[in-house]
C-alpha cells in the first residue's frame, strides 16, 4: 500500500510541476511552434536551391552559359541559400528568446511583439508559406506580390525563298527564278498569354518590314501601259532584271503549344523555351517602296535602269503561319492582295523560309 501511495503521489507531483511550468511560461505553445518551423526553413531553402540549379543546368544545356559560368552561379546560389537559412533561424531564435524573457506577453499567436508579428498558417512574407508555415517579421512589412509577366517581346528575323502564284500557271512555270528570288523580314513582336491560369494559347503581334524580291528570267521586263502592268521580252540583252517591294506590316498570330511553368520566390513565368509551337494568322500594312531594276550592255558600256513605284498595290494583306521548336521556325506567308493594282494576269506573292524569334 505504501508503494502504491508513493507512486500516485509521484504522478501528482509530475503533473503539478508541468502545470506550474506552463503557468510560469504562458508562451510555451508559440515557442514550440517556432522550434518546429526551423526544419521547415531548411527544407524550403534547399528546395529553392534545387530549382535554381535546375534552371542553371537548363541554361548550360542550351548553350547560353559556359561550364565555368554555371559553376560560379551554382556556388553563388548555394551561398545565398546557406545565408538565408542562417538568418531566418537566427530570427526565430531571437523570437524564442523574446518570448522566454517576457512572460507578460500572453496574447494569442498573431499578436504584435515589439513591432514583430508571429502568425501560424498562411504566411505573408516573401517565402512560400502558403502550405501552413509560420511568418515571423515586421508587422508593417509590405506584402510581396506574386509577379506574373503575361507579355514578353522579342526580335523577329526571317529569310527565305520568294516567288509569285500566277493565275493559270504552276510554280515551276513561273517567270521568276526560284533560286534567285528571296525575301527578308525584320521586326519586333510582343506575345501575350490569353488565359489566366494556362499558357496554352498566346497571341503574337508586332510590326515588321518585309522585303520581297522577284528575279525575272527569260530576258523579260515589267512594263506599264495605261496603268496596266505586264511582262514583256526586252529588245536588249539583259544581264539582270529584278523587281523588289518593301512593305510595312502588322502581323498577328495565334500561337499554340506547351510551356513550362517556372515558380520563384516572388514571381512565376510560363516559358516556351525549347518547346514546340504553331502560329496561325496573317498580316496587313502598306507598300512603302517598289523598284524595278535592269542591267544590260549597250555599245559595250554597262547600263543600269531603275523604275520606281510601278503601280504596286498600296495596301497589302495576307496569311502567314509558322511551325517552330525553340526559337527557329519554318515560316510561310502568302499575299492575298495582288502584286499590282492593275495587271494582265493575277499574281500574288508567296514566301517560304526560316524565322528566328530572338528573345
Amino acid at each position: 500500500m505504501r508503494t502504491l501511495a508513493k507512486y500516485v503521489i509521484g504522478i501528482i507531483l509530475v503533473c503539478a510541476t508541468q502545470f506550474v511550468s506552463a503557468q510560469d511560461n504562458p508562451n510555451s505553445l508559440k515557442i514550440e511552434a517556432l522550434e518546429a518551423t526551423k526544419e521547415r526553413v531548411k527544407t524550403e531553402e534547399k528546395e529553392f536551391l534545387k530549382e535554381a540549379v535546375e534552371d542553371i543546368n537548363a541554361r548550360l544545356d542550351n548553350g547560353d552559359i559556359t561550364n565555368e559560368e554555371a559553376e560560379t552561379l551554382k556556388q553563388a546560389e548555394a551561398k545565398k541559400r546557406a545565408l538565408n537559412i542562417e538568418n531566418r533561424i537566427a530570427i526565430i531564435d531571437n523570437k524564442i528568446a523574446l518570448l522566454e524573457r517576457n512572460e507578460e506577453v500572453t496574447s494569442e499567436v498573431g499578436a504584435n511583439l515589439d513591432g514583430f508579428k508571429i502568425q501560424i498558417g498562411k504566411g505573408e512574407d516573401s517565402y512560400e508559406f502558403d502550405k501552413g508555415g509560420i511568418y515571423i517579421g515586421p508587422e508593417n512589412k509590405s506584402i510581396p506580390k506574386i509577379y506574373d509577366r503575361r507579355t514578353s517581346s522579342d526580335l523577329v528575323f526571317a529569310i527565305g525563298f520568294n516567288n509569285a502564284i500566277i493565275e493559270g500557271q504552276s510554280l515551276s512555270d513561273s517567270p521568276y527564278k526560284i533560286g534567285g528570288s528571296g525575301f527578308v523580314e525584320l521586326g519586333w513582336a510582343w506575345k501575350t498569354r490569353l488565359l489566366k491560369n494556362t499558357n496554352a494559347v498566346r497571341v503574337k503581334y508586332g510590326v515588321s518590314v518585309q522585303w520581297n524580291k522577284l528575279n525575272i528570267k527569260d530576258n523579260q521586263i515589267l512594263t506599264e501601259t495605261d496603268g496596266e502592268v505586264s511582262l514583256e521580252e526586252s529588245p536588249l540583252d539583259l544581264k539582270k532584271s529584278k523587281f523588289r517591294t518593301t512593305n510595312l506590316v502588322v502581323p498577328i498570330h495565334f500561337e499554340f503549344g506547351p510551356s513550362k511553368k517556372i515558380v520563384r520566390d516572388t514571381y512565376f513565368r510560363y516559358s516556351t523555351f525549347n518547346q514546340f509551337k504553331i502560329g496561325i494568322g496573317g498580316y496587313a500594312g502598306v507598300n512603302i517602296a517598289s523598284m524595278h531594276k535592269v542591267k544590260y550592255k549597250l555599245d559595250g558600256d554597262r547600263e543600269k535602269d531603275k523604275e520606281r513605284d510601278l503601280n504596286t498595290t498600296p495596301f497589302v494583306y495576307g496569311l502567314s503561319s509558322y511551325v517552330s521548336f525553340g526559337n527557329i521556325a519554318l515560316y510561310a506567308k502568302y499575299d492575298l492582295s495582288p502584286l499590282f493594282k492593275d495587271q494582265t494576269i493575277d499574281q500574288n506573292n508567296i514566301s517560304l523560309g526560316l524565322r528566328f524569334d530572338l528573345d
